[in-house]
């Protein structure tokens, strides 16, 4: 979730009031019509400050963990991650938070990582140095091994609950981590019992070598973009071969890639769908996101946007602070089909894959992506909400369900069982 939806011109295309994005009933719409579609998940992907794109459109700035509790409330069942920096939280807080809303969600919860890339976040924060990409992710990689500690805090059964003994917990099953390391000095233990999954489940989306290295380690799910189907099945194998390094088995770690989608009944509809947002739009607003998203100047795409893509005005990758994955999606993608800049604009999909039509003919690409080895599932990135999700649910997930592609209803209890991911620690039953 994005806005008012991954798409820049979605809050002026939209039907609604702008002020949508800070609206409750918007995110309690979400989540009900999520779970609705029998979704995993929901996915707020927060952004700390407006400051890279000022007030020209809605952004999600809202606070992850306060619109997801809000969520956790209204639903049941569907999956609940927050996207949070390793780079601007303290890892004590950052595990609490999360731990919580595992809690109160009774098991939904999702942690994205992200070693926050924007240089304007450091301002907010009374710095004005942004660390550097390998500075970032040398603290995301402590900061992640003491969010696990503390997670690790408290043993499954250390809430004992005899009231009759007096024995609220067992101190010998409950710790302190102790951490001493470069980036943080933390003592721990959380101040409350296990959350239901044992550890919320770990998302992570860098496709850096370092950010590689790191979710072979702690992620279960990475979310990637991957506009080529040979680049998709490439980064899902080479995940797969990491995890296996790092002792773990190949399938714990899924990869779903970014999807952006804009569907209709028929081709047709869909098509005037994505018209009526780029005429909104105009050019202008996606040239700009697209010269940020892979490092070239605005002034050179704007020259001729008709000639084609200039690859060799591309700041060096060394020199690129943005996101290296996107970046590489795009370029390829670029490469490959030989775009004009103008078209390029027109088909990154936000900096993902974008894929426009019926449901029969996105459910064809999904299939086809899944199938080849190139998904363990896809993160929808919604064009406008909430229209775009409601289309997903009623004219989607009927579809894939109807080529067995899709579960009919939730079978598990927990975000961590609907994933196919192994239990870690499950809480046991607080005597009566």
């Amino acid at each position: 979730m994005h806005g008012l939806g991954i798409h820049l011109g979605a809050w002026m295309a939209r039907d609604g009031d702008v002020t949508d994005y800070v609206s409750p009933e918007l995110y309690l719409d979400l989540a009900r019509t999520a779970e609705r579609g029998k979704l995993h998940a929901v996915f707020l992907a927060e952004q700390i400050t407006n400051q890279e794109n000022g007030v020209d459109r809605p952004c999600g700035t809202l606070d992850a963990i306060t619109v997801l509790a809000t969520m956790a409330a209204a639903t049941e069942r569907v999956g609940l991650i927050g996207t949070a920096s390793t780079t601007y939280n303290e890892p004590y807080e950052l595990a609490r938070r999360f731990a919580t809303l595992d809690h109160l969600s009774a098991g939904r919860a999702g942690w994205n990582s992200i070693a926050t890339q924007n240089p304007h976040t450091a301002e907010q924060f009374g710095s004005t140095r942004h660390p550097d990409h390998g500075d970032r992710y040398g603290r995301a990689e402590e900061f992640l091994e003491v969010v696990e500690k503390l997670w690790d805090s408290w043993a499954a059964d250390a809430l004992v609950g005899d009231k009759v003994a007096r024995i609220f917990g067992d101190p010998t099953k409950v710790h302190e981590i102790n951490h001493v390391g470069e980036n943080f000095s933390v003592r721990g233990p959380l101040p409350f019992a296990r959350c239901p999954q044992g550890r919320p489940v770990i998302f992570q989306a860098g496709s850096s070598e370092l950010g590689r290295a790191q979710a072979a380690t702690h992620a279960d799910a990475v979310f990637t973009a991957a506009h080529l189907l040979e680049d998709a099945i490439a980064f899902r194998d080479d995940m797969r071969t990491r995890a296996e390094r790092a002792g773990r088995p190949a399938d714990q770690i899924k990869i779903l890639p970014g999807l952006s989608i804009i569907l209709g009944d028929t081709e047709e509809n869909a098509w005037a769908r994505k018209r009526s947002l780029e005429e909104a739009l105009g050019l202008g607003p996606n040239l700009a996101k697209l010269a940020r998203r892979v490092g070239v100047s605005l002034e050179v795409l704007q020259a001729n946007p008709d000639r084609p893509f200039p690859i060799d005005q591309l700041v060096p990758e060394s020199e690129f602070s943005g996101s290296i994955g996107f970046r590489r999606s795009i370029v390829n993608l670029a490469v490959t089909e030989r775009l004009t800049t103008r078209e390029l604009s027109m088909r990154y999909g936000g900096g993902h894959q974008e894929v426009i039509g019926t449901p029969e003919q996105v459910a064809d690409t999904m299939q086809r992506q899944f199938e080849a080895g190139g998904a363990d599932g896809f993160t929808l990135m919604i064009d406008m909400l909430p229209s775009g999700l409601h289309d997903v649910v009623d004219l989607l997930v009927p579809e894939l369900q109807r080529r067995g592609l899709f579960h009919e209803d939730y079978q598990h209890d927990t975000l961590r069982g609907e994933l196919g991911l192994d239990p870690v620690g499950p809480r046991t039953a607080v005597p009566a």
